[in-house]
């Protein structure tokens, strides 16, 4: 019997190329692929929002986003990502689907979306005027402080998109998840949408 070893590979391993992209110059955008991160999708069960809600308050000691925004826990990212529902972002296998099973059992449904979403880490100078050319979202940093996250679309592909905290030279830092199986293609989006800005693209980081 033939025996099949599978290699684990990013979506963009063949678009991920590191170095300079677009216009000469300084850069006015900076792309980076995060990648080794645990992500769990909590989604309340019908009429169990207020027990979810109790139970994430146990597990993080913080209550979970119940408005478009995420909440940072000492391991942890909990993000909005639609009513009664929230993804939670970590590293190091502590809040995996099977550790946090225990945690919903009877008020939420589960879905383990570490190797179904690429996270794509977005800032620069430029960044927030290159994404508004991909989202109707108002990034104003008045309207979308720290901390703020949508549900929405970008190029017609659904993303979750949430404002990290800023670089240490103060530019806004945009953190993109996209199902795997559209990460090529906006990420291509991306980069020509980028181009006219110069592009920076960093190696491939680890979840914070």
């Amino acid at each position: 019997m033939a025996e099949f070893s599978w290699e684990v590979r990013s979506p963009l391993d063949r678009a991920l190329v590191t170095g300079s992209y677009g216009a000469q110059g300084d850069a006015g955008v900076s792309l980076t692929e995060i990648r080794n991160f645990d992500l769990v999708q909590v989604m309340a069960r019908r009429g169990k929002a207020g027990e979810t809600a109790r139970a994430a308050q146990a597990r993080f000691g913080i209550a979970a986003p119940e408005t478009p925004k995420t909440v940072d826990t000492a391991d942890a990212t909990l993000i909005w990502s639609g009513p009664d529902q929230l993804l939670v972002l970590s590293k190091g296998g502590k809040h995996t689907i099977e550790a946090l099973a225990p945690v919903f059992v009877g008020s939420a449904s589960l879905s383990d979306q570490s190797h179904a979403r690429v996270l794509i880490s977005i800032s620069g100078e430029k960044a927030r005027t290159m994404l508004a050319k991909l989202s109707s979202i108002d990034l104003h940093p008045d309207v979308f402080g720290v901390g703020a996250a949508a549900a929405t679309s970008m190029d017609h592909t659904s993303v979750t998109l949430w404002r990290g905290k800023d670089r240490v030279d103060g530019q806004a830092v945009f953190n993109l998840l996209v199902f795997a199986t559209f990460a090529e293609s906006l990420w291509h989006t991306i980069l020509d949408s980028a181009a006219e800005y110069g592009v920076t693209i960093g190696h491939s980081e680890d979840v914070a």
